[in-house]
């Protein structure tokens, strides 16, 4: 028990840290035997995050739209932080067309093939994602994040079980008409306020998994990858890094300051979501230690919190459904040596904006969202295939970027109507999992 308490007692980025430069470590001296032994214990934290999340999200959802008495309108906190949305997302295509610009991936003669195990993706249409929305079974939506074995062998997230939209879009309904029948169910309010307490509890259990998963998934990865995938393309693995980087560090920085809040406290509550958005390559992986990072680290009121961050992790997709499909159409011009027309440039930032929302929930996000970009600008498809071999190195920075903007957004719409603790914002307390057996801050 006393390793135990001293295990708890480092910093939580701290242990990360070390999970995740351990797991470099013996990656790199095992090489493809890595993912064979410590792969499962990566496997293991992903699918304790996937158990938590339809259950943490489908309460907290109902408990915060039900406890609306008297607050501000969820239509109103709503249609700002979509908007906030959009103005992320619009900002994150400039930087990554002025990157690809800029730093030219796609230039100094590389003689690249498809990947043998690229397939291209169907791109649904906008009717059906949003139909989508609305369970035909409710029971079914809420059985979970299903995965199923897409044709390139990927395990990806099961269309039309994975999604956490129908989830969100029930437990609103639930929610309302809690408000609706006001004190006729006191009882139920309680009830499920304490659910989502005991959600909240569950989640700091399984959040201190966070660096043995860490090390599980970094040990596959390098071991598995090694560095003769990325040196063909390490242009362009460091060109959307850079980019990710700028948007992080300049945009939402600039942001903040903005509104009058200094980034580097956002940065260091923030840093949990960050670092398990970067290992574990998914937002909904992230979106619970996210939802911890910005009420008891940042000051965002809870039930606001709630509601932004499960729908962010749905629609908001500023390193998927941004910057990559821009710097891809950037990439694929300089390759192919035909330059993008200023109209292009125009049809690739409307296409990346209205593409991250219209394709949320969609398994293969950011190679559909690229497809969609790639189609509107008329380049050639099959060209996404020369960067599939390297995807998940990818991955690893664009979703970090995504869940960087889905704290950011909540964060400063909080801060315009009213809905952030200054002082818990100020003090910028330590990463949320540290604390797995103990109350909750603030």
């Amino acid at each position: 028990m006393k390793l135990v308490s001293a295990w708890l007692r480092i910093p939580f980025w701290q242990r990360v840290v070390a999970g995740f430069a351990l797991g470099a470590l013996a990656g790199w001296l095992m090489g493809p035997a890595a993912e064979t032994w410590f792969g499962p214990l990566g496997e293991l934290y992903v699918t304790l995050i996937k158990m938590i999340a339809v259950p943490l999200v489908f309460f907290a959802v109902i408990n915060a739209i039900g406890s609306l008495h008297g607050q501000k309108s969820v239509a109103a906190l709503g249609g700002r932080t979509f908007l906030w949305f959009i103005v992320t997302a619009a900002l994150a295509v400039c930087v990554g067309l002025a990157v690809g610009t800029i730093m030219q991936p796609g230039t100094g003669g590389l003689k690249l093939a498809v990947d043998s195990a690229y397939t291209p993706r169907d791109v649904p249409s906008v009717a059906k994602v949003l139909m989508d929305v609305v369970p035909s079974n409710v029971f079914y939506a809420l059985a979970g994040i299903g995965t199923r074995v897409n044709a390139a062998g990927e395990t990806v997230l099961a269309a039309g079980r994975g999604s956490i939209l129908p989830v969100i879009f029930f437990a609103g309904l639930l929610g309302f008409a809690m408000v609706k029948l006001g004190e006729k169910v006191t009882e139920a309010r309680k009830l499920v306020g304490q659910m989502s307490d005991i959600m909240i509890q569950v989640t700091r259990f399984v959040l201190e998994m966070t660096p043995l998963g860490t090390f599980g998934l970094i040990a596959g990865l390098v071991g598995s990858y090694g560095f003769e995938k990325l040196l063909p393309l390490g242009n362009f693995v460091l060109a959307l890094y850079v980019a990710c980087a700028l948007h992080i560090l300049i945009v939402y920085s600039s942001l903040l300051l903005a509104h009058g809040l200094n980034p580097l406290k956002f940065f260091k509550g923030a840093a949990p979501g960050m670092q398990v958005a970067f290992v574990a390559s998914s937002s909904f992986a992230a979106m619970p230690v996210a939802m911890r990072s910005i009420t008891d680290n940042l000051g965002v009121n809870k039930d606001y919190a709630s509601f932004a961050v499960p729908l962010g992790a749905s629609i908001k997709m500023d390193g998927c459904g941004a910057i990559y499909p821009a710097l891809c159409a950037v990439f694929i011009a300089q390759y192919t040596g035909v330059p993008l027309t200023p109209e292009q440039y125009v049809v690739v930032m409307i296409a990346s904006v209205l593409g991250s929302f219209g394709t949320a929930g969609v398994p293969g996000t950011a190679v559909v969202m690229a497809t969609v970009v790639l189609s509107a600008a008329n380049l050639p498809l099959e060209a996404i295939g020369y960067l599939y071999a390297i995807d998940r190195i990818l991955d690893m920075m664009r979703t970090m970027t995504n869940v960087t903007g889905q704290m950011v957004v909540p964060v400063i719409v909080a801060k315009e109507t009213g809905l952030l603790d200054q002082k818990v914002y100020d003090a910028a307390l330590n990463p949320v999992a540290s604390d797995a057996g103990g109350k909750p801050h603030g």
